[in-house]
């Protein structure tokens, strides 16, 4: 079971990401030729007009915004107005400060993590039926969804998030037969979430600066599946030429379906697979949307219609917001057992077909249906630390066994460089990093993959740590493959490995924790309001407060710092510094650096080689992105072919 349920509600509204840009630009880490513009509002598309680009003074505050339950369904029923479900709101906590969504690294922004957030389904008056806590996790499937003028970078973009609530709380939903059956399905254990987001307003003089839409649906989770994505029919698809962050060949996004044989279904969820006429608009008539099971290998039968969501029915106003993009094929009738059994041994095909003309593939399973993805693929390592990724490898939408699963390093997705200069380099030393090549999947098609992190040392010098991406694929979509595999760029694991560390002993602010906190000084801004963390006797002033927020889990969204980037050895240095005190009754000062011999250069005001430019208020994610390098098909390199299972 998932979100993707003949049992879940949708939900739609808006919500706000107050994300912080001044570090975004990795230049901006360099403590000694960090500039005061740095912290104001770009003005221009000049390298000495970008400053801390679109939103120099942002929280990173995360919220939901007026969101409201659109729809409730139970076995293919939608659920009447006598529910006061469908009366109910979708709201952030009530208890706690907002949620936050942090990038991984200046060099890696694509794997934007919402920490912190609790989801409640509450009634108007402010009645909590239902609180969750969302598992952190990183936005996924990011592309070119809005069409149109303003449709260019960030603006134009949509992506999904999809996790579980765990720890759930429920009030008295003896009144809704709908809360009553999902309470029965989960129980004490889990819920599973997914959202779709798009249309986000940059124009920092408009009063929904930072606001955009959403659409959602919640379903009940299952033991042992996956968390962040659906273990089911993978719709796959390559790039078309061009474009900011993917765009796709047939017009489709990357989206999923599962097939609910109780209920006799196909559900697919398009929510994040269809364009928009403009930036969080109406979507986009691309004709008839129509399933089908692809014709067998030798055609045999040829191939099944199992169902069709008209244009007329998808662009109404309505649609996207009451069913967050979740189709029934067929809608108006069950699938008889011999067509479940077609699909459940075909691959299917999503074609469109314009109003008088003739269907087209737009997307479909690739080649056998296989598929492999890690659960969570955002990682942040201490030296020593080991991470197991879980991964899931499925052939139709079934576990698949004995699946050979090669992981290859892959730091095509990182985003290294500035328009200020050289920017420090990404995914080096290799040796940091160590995990067998090869490993295979169990009965339930699941492997883990041991990633062991060593000490990269200081590769980046004045960035904590190194970045790095590897790339878990099926072994028979690489070697000698019967047709070209449409691979996901975004289905690759991210990693942050910090660097190691040793304070000086005692730690004193002029000895250690000076430079640390000054660089979050530099670069969140937002702070200033009341604490200059780059001052003593300011962060002497808010002993209490700082104590509290650096003892805090990682996950609290008023853990310190906001932007999760602090390895564990820097963290119990500040709290050993902030709790132990000198004479005075303040932390340690220590003896003043002597002043540098001579003066450190500024970064040049100027793009180095091959550095994108940037359109205004594109300082974010489209910036980012062009940073990339193009992806490259993965090649299993000749000296690894032969390894046994589990070498490295």
């Amino acid at each position: 079971m998932s979100y993707l349920n003949p049992l879940r509600l949708h939900f739609a509204g808006r919500f706000q990401a107050a994300i912080s840009t001044v570090n975004n630009d990795p230049l901006h880490f360099d403590n000694t030729t960090f500039q005061p513009q740095y912290q104001e509002r770009q003005t221009g598309n000049d390298p000495d007009q970008l400053n801390g680009w679109f939103n120099p003074r942002g929280s990173g505050d995360w919220r939901l915004i007026g969101c409201t339950v659109t729809s409730a369904w139970v076995a293919d029923r939608l659920v009447g107005d006598s529910d006061p479900v469908v009366r109910c709101v979708v709201a952030d906590s009530d208890r706690s400060a907002p949620a936050k969504l942090v990038d991984m690294d200046p060099e890696q922004q694509l794997v934007s993590t919402i920490w912190g957030l609790e989801v409640r389904i509450a009634t108007v008056s402010g009645d909590t039926l239902l609180c969750g806590n969302f598992a952190p996790a990183a936005f996924m499937d990011i592309w070119d969804r809005g069409q149109g003028p303003g449709a260019a970078g960030d603006v134009g973009a949509g992506a999904m998030y999809q996790s579980v609530l765990t720890d759930l709380e429920w009030g008295d939903v003896s009144s809704s037969p709908f809360l009553t059956q999902l309470h029965d399905a989960a129980g004490d254990g889990a819920l599973s979430i997914k959202f779709n987001l798009d249309g986000i307003n940059l124009d920092f003089t408009s009063p929904e600066f930072t606001i955009g839409r959403i659409v959602g649906t919640v379903g009940p989770s299952s033991e042992g599946e996956p968390h962040h994505f659906v273990a089911g029919r993978q719709f796959m698809t390559t790039a078309k030429p061009g474009g900011g962050f993917f765009s796709p060949a047939g017009g489709v996004n990357f989206c999923v379906a599962t097939v609910d044989r109780h209920s006799k279904k196909v559900y697919v969820d398009l929510g994040n697979a269809l364009p928009t006429s403009s930036p969080g608009g109406p979507l986009l008539d691309l004709g008839a949307v129509s399933l089908f099971q692809a014709p067998p290998p030798q055609g045999a039968k040829g191939s099944l219609l199992i169902g069709e969501l008209p244009a007329a029915t998808y662009t109404q106003p309505a649609w996207y917001r009451t069913t967050a993009g979740v189709v029934a094929f067929p809608a108006d009738r069950e699938l008889t057992a011999t067509e479940l059994d077609r699909v459940d041994h075909n691959p299917l095909v999503l074609a469109l077909t314009p109003a008088g003309g003739h269907p087209g593939i737009a997307i479909a399973e690739s080649p056998g249906g296989v598929f492999v993805r890690a659960d969570q693929f955002v990682w942040r390592l201490n030296p020593g630390e080991e991470a197991v990724p879980r991964l899931h490898a499925t052939r139709l939408g079934h576990p698949y066994a004995d699946a050979a699963v090669i992981s290859l390093r892959y730091p095509d997705i990182l985003q290294p460089g500035s328009p200020l200069g050289d920017a420090p380099p990404v995914a080096t030393p290799e040796s940091a990093v160590d995990f067998p090549v090869r490993i295979v999947t169990d009965h339930r098609g699941v492997a883990h993959l041991p990633i062991r992190a060593g000490d990269p040392g200081r590769p980046r010098d004045f960035i904590d740590g190194q970045v790095y991406g590897i790339y878990p694929v099926l072994e028979e979509t690489i070697v000698a493959p019967s047709s070209p595999y449409p691979f996901n760029q975004w289905s690759f694991i991210s990693l942050l490995v910090w660097s190691g560390f040793s304070s000086d002993e005692p730690p004193t602010w002029h000895g250690t924790i000076h430079p640390i906190l000054q660089q979050y000084a530099n670069l969140y801004p937002i702070m200033d309001r009341f604490l200059d963390l780059g001052d003593y006797d300011s962060v002497c002033a808010n002993l209490g407060l700082l104590r509290l927020a650096f003892g805090l889990h990682i996950a609290d969204p008023n853990s310190m710092p906001v932007t999760r980037d602090l390895s564990a050895a820097k963290r119990a240095a500040i709290r050993r510094w902030l709790a132990e005190t000198d004479e005075d009754g303040k932390p340690r000062k220590g003896v003043p650096p002597r002043p540098a011999e001579h003066a450190v250069a500024v970064h040049p005001a100027r793009p180095s080689a091959g550095a994108p430019r940037v359109s205004p208020r594109q300082g974010g994610k489209a910036s980012a992105a062009s940073r990339r390098v193009a992806m490259r098909r993965p090649q299993v390199p000749r000296e690894l072919t032969g390894l046994e299972d589990g070498e490295s």
